[in-house]
């Protein structure tokens, strides 16, 4: 299992239209096959930026997600509210601390 992280920053007039549309598509995000975890998470001081933070059982997972109808529409809508390039991260867990 692996971790993948997610920046993305809106523009500030479609921060609230990007909350709208994670709310209606998160289910479905989340019981895609090999999506263990799902968070979405708002940076305190620009609140136009975002991070997703996903655990997948498998790098196979997540790329049948990414070619995956949902992720096509997810994204194509969600491109449209960004006001720069998203970036991306796969990483394992070193240490978790509860």
């Amino acid at each position: 299992m692996f971790a993948r992280i997610v920046k993305m920053s809106f523009k500030p007039s479609e921060v609230e239209a990007f909350k709208t549309l994670f709310q209606s598509k998160k289910e479905l995000i989340r019981n895609f096959n090999g999506c263990m975890f799902l968070e979405l998470y708002q940076d305190k001081t620009n609140t136009n930026i975002f991070f997703t933070y996903s655990y997948w059982n498998t790098e196979e997972d997540l790329e049948l997600y990414r070619q995956s109808e949902l992720f096509k529409s997810v994204w194509y809508e969600t491109k449209q509210l960004f006001n720069d390039k998203p970036e991306a991260w796969s990483v394992d867990k070193l240490v978790s601390l509860p």
